[in-house]
This record gives C-alpha cells, sequence and structure tokens, in this order.
C-alpha cells in the first residue's frame, strides 16, 4: 500500500515540474514535444492554403490539426492546474492565447457551421503561433537565471530566430486572409455568382466591354478594384516571399499589398524588420568582439554584480548609505577582503 502511495506521489511530482519547474529535464522535454507540435501546426497551416494541396490532402490536415490541438489542450489544462492563480492565469496573455489557439478546432468539431465560414474564425488559428513566443520566453529564463550550460550567444540566437520565425509566421498569415482571401477560388466563385444574379435583373447596355460581366474584387474599405496582376497572395507561403523581402529590405519587391489592412500588416512588419535586424547585428557584434578579440560575454556583468550585491546589503540594512559609497569606490579584490572583515 505504500510502495502505491510513494508511485502516485512521485508521479504527481514529476506531472507538477513538468508545469511548475522550467529548469527541470522534465519540463524541458514537455517544452520541446509542444514546440515541435506548433512548428508542425504552423506549416501544416500554411501548406493548406496551397492548391491542389489543400483539397488533395485534407484529411492529413485534419489530422495534423488534432493531434496537435490535443498536446495543446493537455498543456492548457496542465498550466491551469498547476497555477498558483488559476483564474490570474486563464485571463493572463499566455493563458488566453493558448486557449484561443486552441478554441478554432474545438468550434470545428462541434461543427459549428455558421462560425466555420467567418474570417474571424480563420484568424483565430494565426494566433497559435504566439505560442512559438513561449520558447522565447523559456530561453529569456535560461539568461537571466543564468544557468552554467546556456551559452548566452547560442540562446541570444535561438531567441532571434524564434522571433524571426513568429514575425515571418504571423505577417504571412494575415497578409493571405486579410488580402488574400479577398480573390480566393471560393471568393471569386461566390463574386461571379451574385454578379451574374445581378446582371439577369440589370443586363449590361449593349456597348458594354466584356470584362464587364466579369467579378473584380474590391478593397472593403476604399472600394477600390484588385487587378488581376496585383492579386500576389494566394497562399500563405507565397505571402511568405513578401515578407522576408519586407522584412530585409524594408520596403516592398515584387509583390505588394494594394488593399487598406494589407498595407497596416506591411508597415507594422517593416518596422519589426528594423527590431530584428537591430537585434540582428547586437548579437553579431558580440560574437566578433568574443572570436577576434577573445571578451568573454560574462566580462561586463561584474559591474553589475558588484552593484547589485552592495545595492543588496543596503536595502538589508547590513551597511550604511555611506558605507555604501566607499565600497561602490573599491575593487573587486578589495571588495572581497573588505566583506571578509565584515
Amino acid at each position: 500500500m505504500s510502495a502505491e502511495i510513494n508511485h502516485s506521489h512521485v508521479q504527481k511530482g514529476l506531472i507538477e515540474s513538468i508545469f511548475t519547474e522550467p529548469l527541470s529535464h522534465s519540463f524541458k522535454r514537455w517544452a520541446a514535444v509542444i514546440n515541435f507540435w506548433i512548428y508542425v501546426s504552423c506549416i501544416s497551416m500554411a501548406l493548406e492554403t496551397v492548391e491542389p494541396y489543400g483539397v488533395e490532402f485534407l484529411e492529413w490536415f485534419h489530422v495534423v490539426e488534432y493531434a496537435a490541438v490535443i498536446f495543446f489542450i493537455l498543456d492548457y489544462v496542465g498550466n491551469v492546474y498547476f497555477a498558483v492563480n488559476r483564474l490570474k492565469y486563464i485571463v493572463s496573455f499566455w493563458g488566453l492565447v493558448d486557449l484561443i489557439s486552441i478554441l478554432p478546432t474545438i468550434l470545428q468539431i462541434l461543427n459549428l457551421g455558421m462560425l466555420q465560414g467567418a474570417k474571424v474564425f480563420r484568424l483565430l488559428r494565426v494566433v497559435r503561433v504566439l505560442r512559438v513566443l513561449k520558447m522565447a520566453k523559456a530561453a529569456l529564463k535560461e539568461l537571466t537565471n543564468k544557468v552554467k550550460s546556456a551559452n548566452p550567444i547560442v540562446t541570444n540566437l535561438r531567441i532571434y530566430f524564434i522571433a524571426l520565425f513568429s514575425v515571418l509566421m504571423i505577417s504571412s498569415s494575415l497578409m493571405f486572409f486579410v488580402e488574400g482571401e479577398l480573390y480566393s477560388p471560393e471568393a471569386m466563385e461566390v463574386g461571379q455568382m451574385e454578379l451574374d444574379a445581378h446582371l439577369k435583373l440589370n443586363p449590361l447596355p449593349v456597348d458594354a466591354p466584356p470584362e464587364a460581366s466579369k467579378f473584380m474584387p474590391h478593397d472593403p474599405v476604399s472600394k477600390n478594384p484588385i487587378p488581376e496582376d496585383k492579386r500576389f497572395y494566394t497562399s500563405i507561403p507565397a505571402s511568405m516571399w513578401w515578407c522576408i523581402v519586407t522584412l530585409t529590405t524594408t520596403g516592398y519587391g515584387d509583390m505588394f499589398p494594394v488593399t487598406f489592412w494589407g498595407r497596416i500588416i506591411a508597415g507594422v512588419t517593416m518596422l519589426l524588420g528594423l527590431v530584428l535586424f537591430g537585434v540582428l547585428m547586437n548579437i553579431v557584434g558580440k560574437t566578433l568582439m568574443v572570436l577576434l578579440f577573445g571578451e568573454s560575454s560574462d566580462d561586463k556583468h561584474h559591474a553589475v554584480d558588484k552593484n547589485a550585491i552592495i545595492t543588496d546589503m543596503l536595502h538589508l540594512d547590513f551597511i550604511s548609505a555611506e558605507q555604501a559609497v566607499k565600497m561602490l569606490k573599491l575593487s573587486e579584490e578589495e571588495l572581497k577582503n573588505h566583506l571578509k572583515n565584515i
């Protein structure tokens, strides 16, 4: 009986450590599994928009979707159950991201047809990409907790590429759903049917050009037509090419948005490209300093550690303000000797 209790206690401790101890091996293994399914679901969502793959392999895309959501549900339930304040986690940013990332599939399983055709419903799947940022959050914890096995340069690169993938995926998906769906095959078919029905009641003049009977998508905000030679965003992978060019050149390339909301997304993507470029230059600069001049990435932490120690001692009333000022003027060696004598 006691053996069963101990086994249950060990299992409970193991499961709890998965969700509460970021530096434990069980937490890292579970995070690796979740991250794998995040990437798989993102790639699956992108490929699903490519014709004819979206029709030919629709069942496989659904299998991947359901498998990923099962892991996301387990992760969400675990985080809620072991949260110190469950309500606070549920309404927090990460809690809402986790919840919204599984809602579209749950609603689809419930066969809520009224929601399946809504653009807002499909846009909710893009929120799942924000789960990728949790990897950056975990990497930042390694830096702040000064894990010995974590190389700061490698960790910074991991954070950079996680952020790059997130921006690439989110911007491309938003551009496809906001602008590309205006001239998707389904939208064009529905638009043509509505135009044909309208022309039956209101025929065109005899001298009207032939293209007048052909449906032309319009920007819902500016009402400007979108000509055929400017319909670039036919899938998420196609939008990724635009996103890469925009992020690296902070300008338009051979693809550019023509709608109001498409240009808003493009403007934000350009600004994010500048931020990512600055982060990359900072990482490259630190790497060159280490490789060329042999500077350690930890060299700049000594002064910070010294100040932190003296500040903590001052807050704990171990020393007075006058003593703190004197200790700040001491070298590290003098400070060590001084602390030994206290």
